[in-house]
């Protein structure tokens, strides 16, 4: 979903996975969990910063060659035991650009429908991108590529399998 707020144009994307909510959470609590299913490796410093000091680095490739650090603006995983977690960040929505606009990935547990877990959602929020065909552009791009990773953790933590190695993005 796009929509237009205040402060610029922001991308929402929902997933509902289907597993335990603390495994959901786990998915972003440290650098295994994201390295289950975004990137290749990852390093997490211990304490976020909002005023972006704190930085984390995440590497697309096993030589650590593809090397993006960004801010680590807010990072809340005290409860991923049950369900809960946070991380936001400062991302490059265009690898070529210096433009940073913050990406937020929030987890919740769904009610218990009387199984073993109700299962957890995860809300993306991208933004703000300005209102011009430019930035416009990169979040569509953008986007695409958080849906497409958004999906390869609902089938790493449903199905158990990993996509980046049949269909790397």
């Amino acid at each position: 979903m796009v929509g237009r707020e205040p402060d610029g144009v922001w991308v929402t994307l929902k997933e509902v996975v289907h597993a335990a909510p603390g495994e959901v959470a786990s998915s972003i609590a440290d650098a295994t969990g994201l390295c289950r299913w975004l990137t290749v490796g990852a390093e997490l410093p211990e304490d976020a910063d909002p005023d972006g000091g704190a930085r984390a680095t995440f590497a697309w490739d096993r030589d650590w060659k593809l090397v993006a650090e960004v801010a680590l603006l807010d990072h809340d995983t005290a409860r991923r035991h049950d369900g809960h977690a946070t991380i936001r960040l400062g991302w490059h929505p265009d690898p070529l650009s210096d433009t940073v606009v913050p990406v937020e990935i929030a987890i919740t547990p769904l009610p218990d429908r009387g199984g073993d877990t109700g299962g957890a959602r995860v809300i993306l929020r991208h933004g703000p991108f300005a209102d011009d065909t430019e930035a416009l552009l990169v979040m569509a791009h953008s986007a695409e590529r958080w849906r497409w990773y958004l999906c390869n953790l609902r089938s790493v933590l449903e199905a158990k399998h990993d996509m980046r190695a049949i269909r790397p993005l």
